[in-house]
């Protein structure tokens, strides 16, 4: 997700500040380069050392006549992006007057006047937070174009969001932004259709590769509806649902104004009618299945200039007859382009697919996450030039 990103990551003096290396080791993870930058209450939590073990880099804790900042976050600095995680309401109002008082607040003053992308992770008490002079702060950094990763407001206190969250904003922060501007729909997981108020007929779908190519598309700049059973999301306008009929009607209402859908739910192919009350057990049962309605073929038919992604899965293994399948579907329903892939990649985190287009198929083989952001770059190329005028 960062892959050849040079992270300047600013450390203030929140007990927070204790999480700083492993985020440092996921930045490095998610293929970052990393240099520390550190007050001196940050360092009162952590030791300077600890940082550089994390980075693998000298860390800055004052600016001397190498003037540090401007080599980190000037005009043709190193930095691609200075993450400032975690960040006290003292740092927001310092960067927000413009007070350079530290190594951190005069690197943020040397990037906002370079253009360098700002990220910001605030943790602080919950009252601090909810100060009218810190929020008025965070709107005065937000409108010069510095990104806020909201914290999670709990026992009182405002808490440094997740790595995950911080990891991602970092990313979309640094990131060239080909969807800046598109609305993307994705779906995502399996539907399930209650027999009874107990038991529901379902598949094997765990939803992490939707949940993937979700991430990939907020990365490069997009506004994202996801559509799925799942949890809240705090990348994407989450649609809750259950059943295949609420998942097309979500999708139906999300795609009113959507650039592309992504169809990668796995939505059942048969519902039931429902038991108002529990099936008791223990005697022979049939259920008679009806078909549900197919989402991809019902979204063409609202909407006919939509580009569609859609996913088919088989179990034969063979690829040949794969692509066969998936050159049939895109043919039916003009789709931008299939990922086709094997039974055997659900749930997992690793994956192997085609992506298939309409006169050329090309392999993947690695991670989900990966895999995303290749059909993430693909719905790009497809948008382009035209996703950002409207």
């Amino acid at each position: 997700m960062l892959e050849g990103v040079n992270v300047a990551l600013g450390v203030t003096g929140s007990i927070a500040a204790v999480k700083t290396v492993e985020l440092a080791h996921e930045l490095r993870r998610q293929g970052a380069a990393v240099r520390g930058v550190m007050t001196d209450s940050a360092r009162g939590i952590v030791h300077p050392w600890a940082v550089e073990f994390a980075t693998e880099n000298e860390v800055v804790t004052e600016i001397t006549g190498s003037v540090e900042h401007v080599d980190l976050c000037g005009y043709d600095g190193w930095a691609d992006v200075l993450l400032i995680a975690p960040a006290t309401a003292n740092t927001v109002g310092k960067i927000a007057g413009a007070v350079d008082d530290t190594p951190v607040t005069t690197c943020a003053t040397t990037a906002l006047g370079a253009d360098t992308p700002i990220v910001i992770a605030p943790a602080m008490h919950e009252p601090m937070y909810d100060h009218p002079g810190v929020l008025e702060a965070i709107d005065t950094v937000s409108e010069w174009g510095v990104d806020f990763v909201d914290p999670r407001i709990e026992e009182g206190k405002a808490k440094i969001a997740s790595e995950d969250a911080i990891v991602r904003d970092t990313a979309r922060a640094a990131g060239d932004r080909p969807l800046e501007g598109a609305h993307v729909v994705v779906t995502s997981g399996a539907t399930s259709e209650a027999i009874d108020p107990v038991r529901v007929i379902t598949n094997r779908s765990s939803g992490k590769m939707g949940r993937a190519v979700a991430t990939a598309c907020y990365v490069r700049g997009a506004d994202v509806t996801l559509v799925h059973d799942g949890p809240e999301v705090p990348y994407a306008d989450v649609r809750a649902v259950e059943s295949a009929r609420e998942m097309l009607a979500a999708t139906r209402e999300a795609c009113d104004d959507a650039d592309a859908l992504v169809s990668a739910a796995a939505i059942g192919d048969y519902t039931v009618d429902t038991s108002a009350e529990k099936i008791r057990s223990g005697r022979e049962l049939t259920l008679d299945l009806e078909p549900t309605p197919k989402l991809i073929d019902e979204i063409r038919s609202t909407c006919p200039d939509l580009p569609i992604v859609g996913f088919k899965t088989e179990t034969t293994g063979d690829e040949d007859a794969m692509i066969e399948q998936a050159r049939n579907t895109l043919e039916r329903v003009d789709l931008a382009f299939v990922v086709a892939n094997d039974a055997s990649v659900m749930g997992a985190d690793q994956t192997k697919a085609l992506l298939v287009h309409a006169n050329d198929a090309a392999r993947y083989e690695g991670t989900k996450a990966g895999l995303g952001g290749e059909i993430a770059d693909s719905i790009a190329a497809v948008l382009s030039p035209n996703v950002t005028d409207h």
